[in-house]
């Protein structure tokens, strides 16, 4: 058995909805069976010692081990945590031979350590904010209820009392979440200037930074509780549009209680191997997390193209909205011939499909993004993006509108194209399979007389994964290729290994010694891609570390289309 951390669940997670505390140990299925009855006793004795008797407790087994967790007051979910450590101590000392801790010190000390960290005044806020019918969020330094123009925020220690409060002031605001493993930046940035489009002030938590409108707050990745939390708290915020990433869902759980929209836009291969998202049925239930906040009102948007999602949404008790590429899918056609609502791609029209009505939102050629219909993947986005602002309650005509409107300047680095001297540049930042796939048949499907691919590959990936990568590379034929050797996500591989890897399989696939080149860095290799390129080809050019460097020279040496 390994210990691997104890920590503090803020909101809704995979175990539940409840605040706590979890801790991850790495074991076999058998030394799971004697850790959980063993950590639970331990617990429970605990919980009755300090007079947390009426918490519960709860396990979660992965592939690699189990989670153990248990429920606990907001106010001191870092007294929560010592617990579960100490917890974690007696298992030790129980399986692993380590020393055994003292209870009646323990008991002593936690305590003191929950008096210390206890706060009444704040769960006299929630129980009032609950009672109203608006959301209490909380973190170390503030409180506060409602949301956005209906929000009031405070220092955690220097609360209100609930009467002296104008309750009829007090509201939320709509608010989506948006999670998956691809997609999700193109289309947080589809569905806020959809709302903007619409004449919505938009509050924006996302991997690259929260934004009102055009005034960035704070740069950096802001995809998890924290960065919604900031959000719900701009009082001049009146919807707000929530990325919602993988490791905060994990880490804390969802930063809200509850939404009303929540997007899963789809689940592949991606950051598989850390403890809770071993495979693609654990990473699933990850995403899966942002369903909760919609089980009782609110909708829950799904690709009906993703086998996973259509498997697991027979699981979800509340309403559902599909989205697809395909008008004959057989889920959609289910569900619509039921009633229900779904956003579809039928030839070049993106319909509005609910039961029996029909309705045009617009021409997948309208879409910049979409690159005359070639960027399938944006067009998947696009009825993500108008579903989730339907369901936000934005008018038909400004999804329209919004949707006809965004170009490549308003999604950086996300299928951009450039034309420099009678040939093109074809950037995206796609790091996984997934991603990398839809940029490979979108790239494909562009006219080019030459085609050369420019890009790395870390090395986290198995040797496997990275032949597979090359042989779907040069399988949309390619006439060139270029690799960068990403020293800074070696993660762990000598210099050249990767590289050994990709061009050996290039070569097993036709291609000659002279097609392929090896640089150090990413922006020597656009470096030689262009000077490579003559009149009607097409660079594919896929960025990771340099990619800031990248997007400005071509943007000095092109316009964007």
């Amino acid at each position: 058995m390994e210990y691997i951390d104890a920590r503090r669940l803020t909101g809704p997670s995979l175990l539940w909805n409840k605040p706590g505390t979890i801790l991850d140990v790495r074991c076999s299925d058998e030394e799971a069976d004697r850790l959980i009855p063993f950590w639970d006793t331990k617990i429970r004795r605990m919980l009755n010692a300090v007079s947390w008797a009426d918490e519960s407790t709860c396990s979660w087994r992965l592939s690699e081990g189990v989670s153990l967790a248990f429920s606990a007051p907001i106010d001191a979910l870092y007294a929560a945590s010592e617990i579960n450590e100490w917890a974690w101590a007696c298992c030790d000392s129980e399986f692993n031979g380590a020393d055994v801790p003292d209870f009646d010190e323990t008991v002593k000390r936690m305590r003191t350590v929950i008096a210390e960290e206890e706060n009444p005044g704040l769960l006299k806020l929630e129980a009032a904010a609950e009672a109203h019918g608006v959301t209490f969020l909380s973190d170390d330094d503030k409180a506060s209820v409602g949301q956005g123009t209906g929000s009031l925020t405070w220092p955690v220690r220097k609360l209100p009392e609930p009467d002296e409060l104008d309750w009829d002031s007090l509201h939320d605001i709509p608010a989506g979440l948006i999670t998956g493993t691809n997609g999700k930046t193109s289309t947080v940035r589809l569905a806020t200037h959809i709302a903007r489009a619409s004449g919505k002030n938009v509050g924006l938590s996302s991997t690259d930074w929260i934004a009102l409108n055009d005034r960035v707050i704070d740069r950096g990745d802001w995809s998890g509780p924290g960065g919604a939390r900031i959000v719900l708290r701009q009082q001049d915020v009146d919807l707000g549009i929530l990325e919602t990433a993988r490791g905060g869902l994990l880490r804390r759980g969802l930063g809200v209680m509850k939404a009303d929209a929540a997007l899963i836009t789809n689940v592949a291969e991606d950051h598989l191997g850390d403890f809770g998202s071993q495979n693609l049925g654990e990473l699933l239930n990850v995403k899966w997390i942002v369903s909760r906040a919609v089980e009782t009102s609110g909708s829950l948007i799904l690709n009906a193209d993703d086998e996973l999602l259509v498997a697991k949404s027979a699981e979800f008790p509340g309403v559902i909205v599909w989205f697809t590429l395909n008008p004959d899918n057989p889920t959609v056609k289910e569900h619509t011939r039921n009633g229900g609502l779904a956003f579809v791609l039928d030839g070049d029209s993106l319909l509005r499909v609910d039961g029996d009505s029909i309705e045009e939102i617009c021409k997948s050629a309208e879409i910049p993004i979409a690159l005359d219909g070639v960027a399938s993947h944006n067009i998947a986005n696009a009825l993500a993006a108008a579903a989730l602002t339907h369901c936000l309650g934005i008018p038909m005509s400004d999804i329209h509108e919004g949707l006809t409107s965004m170009s490549q300047d308003n999604n950086p680095g996300r299928s951009n194209v450039y034309s420099i001297s009678d040939f093109k540049v074809l950037v995206d930042f796609a790091h996984n399979p997934h991603a990398m796939k839809a940029l490979f048949n979108m790239a494909h499907a562009l006219p080019a007389k030459r085609r050369l691919l420019a890009f790395a590959q870390a090395g986290d990936r198995t040797d496997e994964s990275i032949r597979e990568l090359a042989r779907s590379a040069w399988s949309i034929g390619l006439d060139k290729v270029v690799v960068s050797e990403l020293e800074a996500y070696a993660r762990g591989r000598s210099r050249g290994e990767v590289f050994g890897i990709i061009r050996d399989e290039l070569i097993n696939c036709g291609a000659r010694k002279d097609q392929i080149q090896h640089f150090m860095e990413e922006t020597e290799s656009l470096d030689a891609a262009l000077d490579w390129a003559q009149p009607g080809d097409l660079i594919i050019m896929l960025a990771l570390s340099d990619r800031e460097a990248i997007q400005d020279k071509l943007k000095s040496l092109s316009s964007p289309r």
